[in-house]
């Protein structure tokens, strides 16, 4: 009999370890789930990069992949500080000398980061009249910039995941171009957002329930006497846009769309976030079962590849080909199903440009396409 007891305590911690590896995966699946949702700011930003010196025009950095990007960029300091960038005029294997288009550099020995924009800056800072509205949404009232113009379409501007209090600037980028057009504009917030309501169980649901803010926000101009619509997004933006598209009684009075690096594909995002934080792979199935199960969110319902709203209108879809955030195989699929989908869409990609940067690498080309894309799509 005494000869069982090593078998049965090997079984035993065979046993154990396999429920215990069990418990780890599922644990840490549910931790990363609720990283998902998680409706924290979102707009942490690392100053990775270093100012070597500055003269009346230009600006000196360690070199760095986006420090040597080509385009127009904001650098950003702390204390809210920032500049921007152009052309780049010497680039060395220890530095990088770019021209200096508006603000002062700070002192050598500065940390900075480079960045799409400015979440400090409003309408006002690029010379645009505008007000601070208040739109009532089911959770509350959401701050919203409205910038005044002329007819009853309304451009309205759906932000990425970024809550902090500077998230609506994402827009600001292409806001002059609009403004040429005469159209009125309604850069918005959401749930959780700065200043928003918080959602009730406190996460974010990438597009789920957020879509219904943007409807609220449409309301709101309507009573303002907006009949149209045009939607702009970046990012989740993109994908609370299609939400809206597919669930809203409104859907139907949005004559055009433009996505900016739309996240049209979670479980892609996703698996492309994971891979970036070093978390196995099969805990990402896990992690969208309990975000399924956590908050309502299902990855497979929220493809419009596979899954195409309701309404679809003819849509401008811009992607950047270096894009580590959001991947750019979700537009392109998404732009070669178009004609299956009985979906006009015109899909741009821009060479170079990182997660919502495509303007930033090409803002004459962008602003050509997006023009040309708005004058077309306004009802006369």
């Amino acid at each position: 009999m005494r000869s069982s007891f090593p078998r049965r305590r090997a079984i035993a911690f065979a046993v154990a370890a396999v429920l215990g590896v069990a418990g780890t995966g599922f644990g840490s699946g549910w931790y990363y789930s609720g990283e998902i949702l998680s409706a924290s700011d979102g707009g942490r930003v690392s100053y990775d990069e270093k100012v070597l010196g500055s003269t009346a025009e230009t600006i000196t950095l360690t070199p760095s992949s986006e420090t040597v990007r080509p385009g127009r960029f904001k650098l950003l300091w702390e204390g809210g500080h920032h500049l921007e960038m152009g052309a780049i005029v010497r680039n060395d294997p220890d530095r990088v000398e770019r021209v200096v288009l508006s603000g002062t550099p700070p002192p050598a020995g500065t940390q900075v980061a480079v960045a799409n924009r400015a979440p400090t800056d409003d309408p006002s800072t690029i010379g645009l009249e505008f007000d601070e509205v208040q739109v009532p949404t089911e959770l509350g009232e959401a701050p919203a910039w409205h910038v005044p113009g002329r007819g009853d379409t309304w451009v309205i501007k759906v932000h990425g995941r970024i809550h902090v209090p500077g998230a609506r600037s994402e827009g600001l980028r292409v806001m002059p171009a609009v403004h040429r057009l005469s159209l009125p504009i309604l850069a918005i917030t959401y749930r959780n957002d700065h200043g928003a309501p918080a959602s009730p169980d406190s996460f974010g649901h990438l597009g789920e329930s957020e879509w219904r803010d943007l409807e609220a926000a449409m309301e709101f101009a309507r009573t303002k006497g907006a009949r149209r619509f045009i939607l702009i997004g970046w990012s989740m933006g993109g994908m609370i846009i299609t939400q809206l598209l597919t669930k809203s009684k409104l859907a139907d009075a949005v004559d055009a769309v433009v996505l900016d690096s739309p996240a049209l594909d979670l479980r892609a995002a996703v698996d492309l976030e994971a891979n970036h934080r070093g978390v196995p792979t099969f805990l990402t199935p896990l992690a969208e079962m309990f975000v399924d199960a956590r908050a309502g969110v299902d990855f497979d319902r929220m493809k419009p590849v596979d899954h195409p709203p309701r309404v679809r209108p003819p849509t401008l879809l811009i992607h950047g080909d270096e894009d580590t955030v959001v991947p750019v195989e979700s537009s392109r699929a998404l732009a070669n199903a178009a004609g299956r989908l009985n979906w006009p869409v015109q899909y741009e990609e821009f060479a170079g440009a990182e997660h919502t940067g495509s303007w930033n690498v090409d803002p004459t080309r962008y602003e050509d396409l997006l023009v040309t894309f708005l004058t077309g799509s306004v009802r006369r």
